[in-house]
């Protein structure tokens, strides 16, 4: 497998078909927004060109980036992590449907703890956003981590700088399980940190995570697992310390309602389930429901319609969760909402 540590040096990379392709360059796919999911993006992509010739520009700017890129109609298809609410997406003309699904971890950089090294809660999390716990030696942390030889070092918080999906989901887990963060900074993109430094994209948060001694940053865990990141075990509402991986993952969406919030805009933060990762969220696709170019969003949706049919194993393979297959039903339907000027389903 890649490494996405050299992945991630090409993050608006050109998925595109090879010189003499019968594929023409004007019928590639063109994408912008969330970087938590472009690992994923990226294999689908690979593959997706060689089966069809057909190729992707997937441009990983963050979610706000993604927004912005796809309501000025300068790509196919934009791309969330932050779910866009009803009533914008009804003004924008806009429809939104899940890709795959995928958690968040707190990766830290402390010498001599490793992988899964270390026990965090969510209101120990929120307090060192906060700045209120500052030192890895607060009794908090010790009384969590018994005979774990925590340093007498000052916390290095660590922060996404660009407006961000990933810290719509961090900063939503944190206001689930904190009043004082809810009521001081709440839950947002872009909000106003207290305290640390950014780094742009989960790959900056990742890279600075690892140059930064003492530090802590929250990434997506693709990025925490391919650049061999430790993160920390995070206490679930059911009070246990599960591992995060697909069967976590897949257990906090296990009781989701996906029809409970327009274009399936549902959390998947802090459930109740005994087994499930607490920091967990789908990845969202925004396309128009008149596009201008109907041909290229039915190109778009081709793509779409190949990923959840042969793209489950790269997902499972890169520590992504696959919608189920119910869902995929729904969003296939959900498609023909999407039609060309006389009204007509383009899917």
């Amino acid at each position: 497998m890649r490494k996405f540590a050299i992945a991630a040096a090409f993050a608006a990379m050109t998925f595109a078909p090879l010189a003499g392709a019968n594929t023409a360059q004007a019928a590639d796919i063109t994408g912008a927004g969330a970087t938590f999911p472009f690992p994923i993006y990226a294999k689908w992509a690979e593959a997706y060109k060689a089966a069809s010739g057909i190729g992707l520009n997937y441009q990983s700017i963050g979610s706000g980036g993604g927004i912005r890129q796809i309501r000025a109609k300068t790509v196919d298809f934009g791309a969330t992590d932050a779910p866009i609410k009803g009533e914008e997406l009804t003004r924008d003309g806009m429809l939104q449907f899940p890709m795959v699904m995928g958690g968040v971890v707190p990766a830290f950089n402390v010498q001599g703890i490793g992988q899964r090294g270390m026990k965090l809660t969510g209101p120990i999390l929120a307090d060192i956003y906060l700045g209120t716990i500052r030192k890895w030696n607060d009794p908090r942390i010790v009384a969590l981590n018994p005979g774990l030889a925590l340093p007498d070092a000052n916390i290095n918080v660590v922060y996404r700088s660009d407006g961000s999906g990933t810290t719509f989901v961090w900063t939503e887990y944190l206001s689930l399980v904190s009043a004082d963060w809810k009521g001081k900074i709440g839950t947002n993109t872009s909000v106003q940190w207290p305290v640390g430094v950014g780094g742009r994209g989960n790959e900056g948060v990742s890279g600075t995570v690892r140059q930064i001694a003492n530090s802590i940053g929250y990434v997506e865990y693709a990025y925490a697992k391919q650049n061999n990141l430790s993160y920390a075990l995070v206490q679930n509402k059911a009070g246990n310390f599960p591992v995060p991986d697909d069967k976590s993952f897949q257990a906090a969406a296990a009781e989701a309602n996906w029809e409970s919030a327009p274009g399936f805009g549902i959390s998947l933060n802090d459930q109740s389930a005994k087994e499930a990762w607490p920091i967990v969220s789908a990845t969202f696709i925004l396309m128009y429901a008149k596009p201008s170019d109907p041909a290229r969003s039915q190109t778009a949706l081709k793509f779409f319609d190949w990923a959840y049919t042969n793209g489950d194993k790269l997902a499972l393979d890169l520590e992504y969760v696959p919608m189920p297959d119910p869902v995929k039903q729904k969003v296939r339907a959900y498609w023909k909402g999407i039609t060309d000027p006389a009204g007509k389903p383009i899917f």
